[in-house]
C-alpha cells in the first residue's frame, strides 16, 4: 500500500502530462496499479489495525492465571518478584496491565487519610487468618495476627500467635516496641475485647485494667476508635490486606515458629524496605527520622501477671491456655497457683514458687523441667540393665537419691522396733 506522498507523487506526475506508461517506469510500479490509484484520487489509505508485537510476558500468561486462579487476591508487586525469579526481565507495569485484564479492581468510594506526625500515633489490631502447616497437614489452624505500625513512617511489626488473648497482646506489644526501638505517644485500637471492655454513659470508654498497666509503664496514651469506624485506622487496616496478598497467600509453612520466622523476613526485605505508595518515601528511611522521636524504652521489664488457680493432673502437669506444664514431684496439693507472665509462666504452691517455664505458643504442647522428675522415673526399669546406663562414681562419692518417704518409714520403723524393747 503507497504512503500518502507517494501517491501524491503520482498525481503531479499525471497532472503534468506523463502518460500511465511513463509513470509506471518512474515510480516502479505496475501499470494497473498507476491506474487505480489515480482513479481512485488523494484520498488517504486506510490502513487496518497494526498487528500487535509479540510481548515477553506472554509465556508466562499461563503462570499469572494459575497463580489469580488459586489466589485472587495476590498482589502485582508479589506477581512481578515471582516472574522475575523464573527469569522475567520486563517491568511491573507490563504486568499490572494484564493482571487488570484479567481481574478488574472493583471501585470503591473516597476515603479520608489522616497523617500524623512523627512520634504520636501507632496503631494497632488482630485479623484473622486461617493455615494448613506441613507438620499438621490434615488440620487446619486458626492463627492471629497482631499488627502495629506506626502512623508517620508506616513502618511495620507483626506476628502470628495462637490466641487472641491478653497474654498475647501484652506480649506482642512489648516485642513491638523492643522492634521500633522506642514507644509512640498514643496508640489507637479497634474495639477488641483484649484493649476495650465497653462503654457507659457516665465514664465513658472502659479500658482493660491490664492493658491500662502497660501503658502507664510504658508511657503512652490508649486510645479506642469511634465504633464501627474502623477506616479511622486506615494505616494498619492496610498492611492486614498487604500482608495477605503479598506474604501470606501461595506460601507453605511447616508450623507457627517457621510462619513467624517467614513473616520477620519478609518485613525485613520487602515490608519496610519499600517505597509506600501513600508517604512515596521508603519506610525504613523514614523510620530512621521517626526513631529519634519516640519516647525511650523504660529501664525495667514490664512485668504484669494474670493470675490463674489450676489443678495439678495425675501426672504433675498443670494446664494452661492450652498447653501444660510440670511441677516438681514433691508438689503435694492438688490446686497450684499460675501466674502467666508476657514470657513465662510461673507455678506457686503456698505462696512458694515451684516451677518457671517460657510460655509456649500454639496448643497442645508439654514443658516437662528434666528436675522435676523422680530418677528413674516411676514405671522405669531397674536393675542390672538400668545400672549400665548410669555414670558411675569412685567411691565414697556416690550419693543414693531417694524420696522423703522412705526416711519417713525408716524413722517409723526405727520406733515401733524401740518400743517393743
Amino acid at each position: 500500500m503507497l504512503q500518502f506522498g507517494e501517491l501524491f507523487v503520482l498525481h503531479e506526475l499525471y497532472r503534468q502530462g506523463l502518460s500511465i506508461k511513463a509513470i509506471a517506469k518512474r515510480s516502479g510500479l505496475d501499470r494497473k496499479t498507476v491506474r487505480k490509484y489515480l482513479h481512485r484520487g488523494l484520498e488517504p489509505p486506510v490502513y487496518g489495525p497494526r498487528q500487535p508485537r509479540p510481548s515477553i510476558l506472554a509465556r508466562y500468561h499461563d503462570y499469572l492465571d494459575g497463580r489469580l486462579k488459586a489466589y485472587p487476591e495476590l498482589s502485582g508487586k508479589r506477581l512481578h518478584r515471582e516472574l522475575q525469579a523464573l527469569g522475567f526481565t520486563g517491568g511491573y507495569t507490563m504486568v499490572t496491565d494484564y493482571l487488570r485484564q484479567i481481574r478488574p479492581r472493583a471501585s470503591s468510594g473516597f476515603e479520608h487519610r489522616f497523617e500524623t506526625p512523627a512520634g504520636q500515633q501507632a496503631q494497632v489490631d488482630f485479623a484473622q487468618f486461617k493455615a494448613v502447616f506441613s507438620d499438621e497437614p490434615q488440620q487446619r489452624r486458626v492463627v492471629w495476627l497482631f499488627s502495629m505500625v506506626l502512623g508517620y513512617s508506616r513502618y511495620l511489626y507483626a506476628r502470628f500467635v495462637a490466641r487472641q488473648d491478653l497474654q498475647s497482646v501484652i506480649g506482642c506489644h512489648i516485642e513491638a516496641f523492643s522492634a521500633f526501638g522506642g514507644v509512640a505517644q498514643q496508640i489507637l485500637y479497634d474495639r477488641m475485647k483484649t484493649a476495650v471492655l465497653g462503654e457507659t454513659a457516665d465514664s465513658g470508654i472502659v479500658y482493660n485494667a491490664k492493658l491500662l498497666d502497660l501503658a502507664a509503664h510504658y508511657g503512652f496514651t490508649a486510645k479506642a476508635c469511634a465504633p464501627y469506624r474502623a477506616k479511622t485506622k486506615g494505616k494498619v487496616e492496610r498492611p492486614f490486606r498487604y500482608v495477605r496478598q503479598d506474604f501470606f497467600l501461595g506460601r507453605e509453612f511447616g508450623n507457627l515458629a517457621d510462619l513467624n520466622q517467614q513473616l520477620s523476613e519478609w518485613l525485613e526485605q520487602v515490608a519496610n524496605a519499600r517505597c509506600h505508595g501513600t508517604t512515596q518515601r521508603i519506610v525504613k528511611e523514614a523510620m530512621a527520622e521517626e526513631r529519634a522521636t519516640l519516647q525511650p524504652l523504660p529501664a525495667l521489664a514490664y512485668r504484669g501477671v494474670l493470675k490463674l488457680e489450676r489443678r495439678v493432673t495425675r501426672d504433675g502437669m498443670v494446664s494452661v491456655q492450652g498447653n501444660l506444664y510440670s511441677v516438681p514431684d514433691r508438689t503435694r496439693r492438688r490446686l497450684v497457683e499460675v501466674q502467666v507472665l508476657a514470657d513465662k509462666v510461673r507455678l506457686f504452691e503456698a505462696g512458694e514458687l515451684i516451677a518457671a517455664h517460657a510460655r509456649l505458643e500454639g496448643k497442645g504442647q508439654r514443658a516437662v523441667a528434666p528436675d522435676h522428675r523422680q530418677w528413674p522415673p516411676p514405671g522405669q526399669r531397674s536393675g542390672p540393665e538400668a545400672a549400665e546406663s548410669l555414670t558411675v562414681e569412685p567411691a565414697g562419692m556416690q550419693v543414693s537419691h531417694r524420696s522423703l518417704e522412705i526416711y519417713a518409714q525408716i524413722g517409723q520403723a526405727l520406733a515401733l522396733e524401740e518400743g517393743g524393747e
